[in-house]
Formats: structure tokens, sequence, C-alpha cells
């Protein structure tokens, strides 16, 4: 199903306000460019291997996992990091693995934790095999990415990917509660998103350096374009939650509203706006699932949308001036563009 009537002008309206129309740059384009593609493609061959268990149910919904795919972002991440300094294809491929596990296994526990049905289009592994198989496969997934690190000579990595793991379960503890003060609801959303999402970016960004000999300052500065990049990334989802085709999103628009979930288009929308549906909300801090699609509505009428996108701009502005210390190289052309691909993506 595509986007209705309704949410096709609500979309044209956000991307005309925010001055970047929609854009057919993908990924896979970016990749290509970079000259990555058989990187990714051996890790995406060894992703299928390293998640074969002894076990016939782990094996089954781990292959199920990984055959959902994803864009493997944050593999690419640690590829084009590493290319950035003394590149060596085995050991960047280590990382960029364990990043996919560590992010496969987060969104596994996510999803059984928000007992949502759908991932990527595709049902949950709580929902096609039970709440036991997806605690396992998180946990699987989870050692598997300390495995792939085992044989790593720096010990920086093991504890960039240590740090990421205690983060995302913190993270996840540590809901948005509240809609007003603004200042209190950006603390709670931002802290949230930088340990669901902005972490893992950092993580892979910083690894991908290390291992191609980065120095300290370097790492920093991957960690930073990481981190403010993954930041500006889930930012954008959360406004697709608004305005994105329910068909490529894989999940019904509204879907957080509908799950009690506070995001930043409907923080700043309560900031702009008195309409009585947003001050509803605003006291009782709990989305009435019946009244989602008046609510999507009102948030994207109010500007809610309009100003995250302008912030997820902003962020990739900043995320884009921590590479001008490394010198020019297609690496760093394609890390740069990859902020354009966030904040143009659709799903």
């Amino acid at each position: 199903m595509g986007l209705s009537p309704t949410q096709l002008g609500m979309s044209a309206r956000v991307y005309a306000e925010y001055e970047t129309p929609p854009q057919s740059r993908s990924l896979s384009d970016i990749v290509r460019q970079a000259g990555i593609t058989a990187d990714l493609a051996a890790v995406e061959e060894h992703l299928s291997a390293r998640t074969a268990s002894r076990s016939r149910l782990l094996a089954d919904a781990g292959a199920h996992i990984i055959a959902a795919g994803g864009k493997r972002l944050r593999a690419a991440l640690v590829v084009l990091a590493a290319r950035l300094g003394a590149y060596e294809a085995a050991r960047a491929r280590r990382p960029a693995i364990a990043m996919e596990l560590l992010h496969a296994a987060s969104l596994v526990h996510d999803d059984l934790v928000d007992n949502a049905g759908q991932r990527r289009g595709r049902v949950t592994v709580h929902e096609r095999w039970d709440k036991d198989v997806a605690l396992m496969l998180g946990d699987y997934f989870f050692a598997l990415a300390a495995s792939e690190l085992a044989a790593e000579p720096d010990p920086r990595i093991i504890r960039f990917y240590a740090n990421a793991a205690q983060t995302l379960v913190e993270g996840e503890l540590s809901p948005v509660t509240t809609l007003e003060p603004l200042e209190t609801a950006l603390a709670q959303y931002f802290t949230k998103i930088g340990s669901k999402t902005a972490v893992l970016f950092e993580t892979a960004c910083k690894a991908g350096i290390a291992v191609a000999g980065g120095d300290e300052a370097q790492i920093a500065a991957l960690g930073g374009y990481g981190y403010d990049l993954g930041l500006a990334f889930q930012i954008v989802d959360d406004v697709l939650d608004f305005i994105g085709d329910e068909a490529a999103l894989g999940k019904p628009a509204g879907n957080d509203l509908r799950e009690g979930t506070l995001t930043l288009p409907l923080i700043y929308a309560v900031a702009q706006s008195n309409h009585p549906l947003l001050r509803e909300v605003a006291r009782t801090a709990r989305p009435d699932p019946g009244r989602v699609p008046q609510l999507v509505a009102v948030v994207v009428g109010a500007g809610g949308a309009v100003r995250a996108m302008d912030e997820a701009r902003a962020l990739v502005s900043r995320a884009a001036a921590h590479l001008a210390s490394f010198p020019p190289s297609p690496a760093r052309d394609a890390l740069a563009t990859i902020g354009d691909f966030v904040l143009e993506r659709q799903q």
C-alpha cells in the first residue's frame, strides 16, 4: 500500500519546508562509487556462515533475521572508516561483521520488549517462534559479536563494542516519559536515541579507523561523525513514522504513537501548538491508539516533522565537519554523501 493522498500532502509539505526534496540516491550507489561492494559482499557471506548453530531453532531464527537484510549501513561505516587509514580487508571485516551482529541482537531484543509484530515487513522472531527463542537468539548474536572480535589484537576494539552493548541495554530502560517541559523531553529523547542508535554508528566508525591504525585524534573524529550521523538517522526514522510510505517502512504509519513511543516530531509539535489533542497528549504522555491518524495529521500540521528534520540536517552538517581533518579520498567522499542519504531516505 502506498501513501494516502493525505500522507502525500504531508510528505511534500515536510520536504518542501525542509528545502531538500527526496532524491533517488541509494546506499548501494554510494557503496559502489566508493569501491567497497566486494567488501560488503564478503561481510554478508560471513554473516550467514557465522549465524549457523548446533541448535536448529537458533539456526532457523538466525537465518530469518540475516535474510531480512537491511542496508548494512553499520558495516559500510566500518569499512569506509578503515579505508581512511591503512586498510586491510580481512582485518576490517571482523568488526564489520561484529557490528551487524550487535545491531541484529539489539533489534531482536527491542522487538521482544516492544512486542512488535513486524520488522522490515517480516514477522518478528518472537511472533514466528516464541519469546524464549527471541531472547536466546539475541543473546546468541551478542556472543557471536564478541567471538568475532576475539582474535583482534587491538584491545580498544573489544572495549568499543562492550561499551556499545552496555549502552544499548541502558538505553532500553531509559524511555521518554514526558513531553513537557521541552528541555526535559529533549534531554530524555536524545539520551534514548543516543543509546539506541547513535552509539552503534559511533562504534562502527571508531572500530574501523582503529583497525586501520588510526590515532586517538582520528578515532575521536570518526566517533563524533558516527554519533552525530546516528542521531540524525534516528530522527529521520521517527519523522518517517509520520510521513513515510507504510509499504516501504514495513510497518503502519503512526506505529510509534500506537506503541506509546514519544519521539521528536511529537515533542516539537507539543511545544509549538495548543491544539486540544496535543494538549491532551502532553497531559497524559500516552497517545490514544484510536486517534493515531488524527494525531499524525495534527503533529505534521503543527510543524513537528519539519522542525525535527531541521534538527537532523544540523546534525548531518556537524557530522560532516568531523571529516575535515582527513585528506580527500573516495572513502571520505562516501562518508560525507551518506549524510545526504540519511536525510533523503524514504525507508
